[in-house]
């Protein structure tokens, strides 16, 4: 049996311009990397060429996973592309976790006879229709569960109050009269039919803490289901260029699916960009490592920033953000609730991929790239903070720092 993994391509089915292939999801590279013409296996931080290999073997792959619910909308079309190496690594995760059978290893996107042995299992055990869909795979927003309904109407009941009471923050956006990524309060999305990313800020007004740590909460909503994150939403005194770190504005952005890291050929993997034009940042003008009231007075800094991505934070030991919002590797909880623990295979930082892998934040990732609506390459990230979280008496601080602490280890 062959192994199959990122760049292999069935007999005749090697596409005849690979540059065009690879042009729509390339874009945010720099031109060098681009006119490389290998696929980014940012999962080990590896780039792998197209080889082609005889017989249909990634075909039937693909049939698989198309009908198991693991690849919705990515084409079969005899590649493994991006696509199909996002669906082979949440079937992987799915039998360790879902299905509770760590034999299957780590989530590495390689489809060799360990994982067909679990394909082959499935296949001989889930014969009726409803049970060969994963649960994954199965969700849906028109059957959305009990925990992803309750989120969207918390963002719903936060833009209708600020609508209403308006806020000292976001009346800096409302002020605002250049294109931006950060959406006025009139433009806040808050349906299901976008995908929902939501970064709950804890402990920014601290001041001098010198390198600050992962301890913020992130939600994604996605497919009607809900899975918790943790990192952080605040910069990283140690990681930035300049002193007036930056502090992403509280308020609703619109980011797009793409790579940071864009001209690193050993660092770059895939993460989320600001859409278009730039998110709205405070600056920190006092140089108290803080987001205080001094930063609020003095206002936003009148060029929306390009560069506030959304990526992986390693393992969760350090927090590696210049301002971005980052998200650790070492345990995620699921559309079940269930703790995740990912710290036996996530790496510590980027010297460690090819041993291991980023985690977690795969599983972010690939929930994205695979299960966003078909044609939909953009997601709304409402960011918001512990004490004022979407006006909910039982989203309390205690409770949102338990959970963090529960995905820590603590």
């Amino acid at each position: 049996m062959t192994t199959l993994k990122l760049g292999r391509v069935d007999q005749g089915k090697l596409p005849a311009d690979l540059a065009e292939f690879l042009a729509p999801y390339h874009l945010s590279m720099s031109e060098v990397l681009k006119k490389k013409l290998k696929f980014r296996d940012e999962g080990i931080g590896k780039w792998r060429p197209f080889q082609e290999i005889v017989g249909k073997e990634i075909q039937k792959l693909q049939q698989f996973l198309k009908a198991a619910g693991f690849m919705p909308k990515s084409s079969v079309d005899g590649i493994f592309g991006y696509g199909t190496t996002a669906a082979v690594r949440l079937f992987q995760e799915y039998i360790r976790t879902v299905e509770g059978q760590a034999g299957i290893g780590t989530a590495d996107d390689i489809a060799g006879k360990n994982t067909f042995k679990y394909i082959e299992e499935w296949k001989a055990t889930k014969t009726d229709t409803d049970n060969f869909v994963c649960e994954w795979g199965k969700a849906s927003i028109e059957n959305p569960t009990e925990a992803y309904t309750h989120w969207l109407s918390l963002l719903e009941k936060e833009r209708l109050y600020y609508k209403e009471q308006g806020h000292e923050i976001l009346r800096h956006i409302e002020a605002f009269d250049k294109p931006t990524d950060t959406r006025k309060i009139n433009d806040w999305n808050t349906s299901k039919d976008v995908i929902h990313l939501i970064g709950i800020r804890r402990n920014e007004e601290k001041i001098g803490v010198g390198k600050r740590t992962n301890d913020d909460l992130f939600v994604l909503l996605i497919n009607g289901m809900v899975f918790y994150f943790w990192g952080s939403t605040d910069p990283n005194p140690g990681m930035a260029s300049r002193i007036d770190i930056p502090f992403l504005i509280e308020g609703q952005h619109e980011y797009g699916f793409g790579w940071h890291k864009v001209s690193s050929y050993n660092k770059i993997y895939k993460a989320l960009r600001p859409a278009s034009d730039g998110v709205l940042v405070f600056r920190d003008s006092n140089g108290n490592q803080a987001l205080d009231a001094a930063d609020l007075i003095k206002g936003i800094d009148p060029t929306p920033n390009k560069t506030i991505n959304i990526h992986w934070s390693g393992i969760g030991r350090t927090n590696f953000s210049a301002g971005c919002q980052v998200i650790a590797g070492a345990s995620y909880i699921n559309h079940k609730g269930d703790l995740v623990n990912c710290r036996d295979f996530a790496a510590v930082s980027y010297s460690e991929l090819g041993s291991k892998t980023r985690g977690a934040y795969n599983l972010f990732a690939d929930l994205i790239l695979t299960y966003a609506p078909l044609g939909v390459r953009t997601l709304r990230y409402t960011l918001t903070r512990d004490d004022t979280a979407f006006l909910s008496d039982k989203l309390t601080e205690d409770l949102i720092g338990e959970v963090v602490g529960k995905m820590q280890g603590k």
